[in-house]
């Protein structure tokens, strides 16, 4: 631990520019999760048809390995930075797709029949219903989310990394083991533990303070 500390003080510089790049495509790939996965779970709520076409491609994506598909998305997006955001959002999308709908739908059923027998729109009981009644699953979904975007932006920038490009803690990583430099690996890998740790009690925070 010693070591590993020194090495921290000793490659400030490298390694926490480092960070910030993988805290940038994690917070990108988290923010885009959060609105694809909104979105899609609102249409899946309000058609029926809607969901039997599409929620089967989420889950293909979910349990489909991001290592498989990652050098293809690499490869067809020119742009380094949009890839790995692309990467890191499909690993964290699911979560959201699935917790959101599931909240939406999960209205007390004496409640939506005074909202039908008060003769309110679809709008309004959307709005006045079925969101807040989704919230506690929304956030739930979105600790999850904020996860596994670090982890999708960590396994991106691996295969970024494999083919010679890339600049964040994953990389590092890469390039500490081919050099056999240890302390650095485990100072890497402690800021990473750290940003995850930081990201799940932000959105724990802001959970509380929107439910409470």
């Amino acid at each position: 631990p010693w070591l590993i500390a020194q090495t921290l003080v000793k490659d400030w510089a490298l390694l926490s520019g480092a960070l910030l790049v993988t805290v940038k495509i994690t917070v990108l790939a988290f923010l885009s999760a959060t609105i694809v996965g909104t979105l899609m779970a609102f249409a899946f709520v309000q058609s029926r048809w809607i969901e039997a076409a599409f929620f089967p491609y989420a889950v293909l994506l979910q349990v489909t390995p991001i290592v498989a598909i990652a050098p293809l998305i690499i490869i067809w997006v020119k742009d380094p930075t949009a890839s790995l955001v692309i990467c890191a959002t499909l690993v964290a999308l699911f979560p959201i797709i699935s917790n959101t709908t599931i909240g939406l739908r999960s209205v007390n059923p004496g409640l939506a029949a005074y909202f039908q027998l008060q003769g309110a729109t679809r709008w309004q009981t959307l709005l006045r219903l079925r969101i807040p009644s989704a919230l506690p699953y929304f956030f739930a979904g979105l600790r999850i989310s904020g996860g596994l975007s670090l982890i999708g932006a960590v396994v991106a920038e691996f295969v970024a990394g494999t083919g010679g490009t890339g600049t964040g803690l994953a990389y590092q990583i890469l390039q500490s083991g081919y050099q056999l430099n240890i302390p650095r690996m485990f100072a890497a890998l402690l800021l990473l533990s750290v940003a995850g740790v930081v990201i799940f009690f932000a959105l724990s925070f802001v959970s509380h303070l929107m439910l409470r």
